[in-house]
């Protein structure tokens, strides 16, 4: 596991983005060869966003090749609210580059068979020859897509009901309204995001700093789903100085140390 600390939110932005970045080109993707990035929604991958949008804006990053995979969308939201996960994507990314729509998959938290819409999503993405690199946040609960504490390390993509603490933090997007919040969702589960060949956390924030702490200094456990990642061959936690505060200098030294 490598942990990557940056000054602030915006340096780290940029590292994400570069890393994602050289790791489309390093792999060469082309008609035969579609690269696949697993992708999140919220405020935090903004940044990595806008980086990746001036990447191609400038010649050197294109996504005609590239395949994605939403982590999830809440169920019973229009597909056009401004809200929705759908909107989210095409508003702060897919529209600003030159991805071919049937490339960005998105679940539909409208489907008449919602757990229809999940199975088939892990179809396409094992017919997409699994993710090459997902790209993940991280709640202040430690929860990862809608995996909220106390899901299964090894779930699948399935329906979700979201827990209290989610509905409050996404209140903001909502006019501070909780009526309005969607309560359900679809996401994938913590072992499709383990299946994954490589995994990049992105955690900014002092609000974030507690779940960093939990994640990567206890042990692996399904309160906190984030720490399942520590299990995994080839994950990168993405951070500002303010995530690091709960962590021990010890821990952040030893990091720090390595790049």
């Amino acid at each position: 596991m490598r942990l990557v600390i940056l000054d602030n939110y915006d340096l780290a932005s940029e590292w994400a983005a570069k890393y994602i970045c050289n790791r489309i080109i390093q792999f060469k993707p082309g008609q035969d060869r579609y690269f696949t990035l697993g992708l999140p929604t919220g405020s935090t991958p903004l940044g990595c966003y806008k980086k990746l949008i001036e990447y191609h804006k400038n010649g050197d990053l294109s996504f005609k090749y590239v395949k994605t995979f939403n982590m999830d969308e809440y169920v019973g939201l229009p597909r056009n609210h401004p809200e929705s996960y759908h909107s989210y994507m095409w508003n702060n990314f897919f529209k600003h580059i030159d991805i071919d729509p049937n490339n960005a998959h998105i679940l539909d938290g409208n489907a008449a068979d919602l757990q229809a819409e999940c199975d088939a999503f892990e179809k396409k993405i094992k017919e997409a020859g699994g993710i090459d690199l997902f790209v993940g946040g991280i709640g202040p609960d430690g929860h990862i897509a809608f995996n909220e504490p106390g899901s299964s390390l090894v779930s699948r993509t399935r329906l979700k009901t979201l827990a209290m603490d989610t509905i409050l933090a996404n209140a903001k997007y909502f006019d501070g309204d909780l009526s309005k919040v969607p309560t359900m969702a679809l996401t994938v589960g913590v072992g499709t995001v383990m299946d994954a060949r490589e995994v990049m956390i992105l955690i900014t924030g002092a609000h974030k700093a507690f779940a960093l702490y939990k994640a990567i200094e206890e042990g692996v456990n399904h309160m906190w789903t984030v720490s399942a990642f520590q299990q995994h061959p080839r994950t990168i936690f993405v951070c500002d100085e303010d995530a690091t505060l709960e962590l021990r200098v010890k821990t952040v030294k030893y990091f720090k140390g390595e790049h």
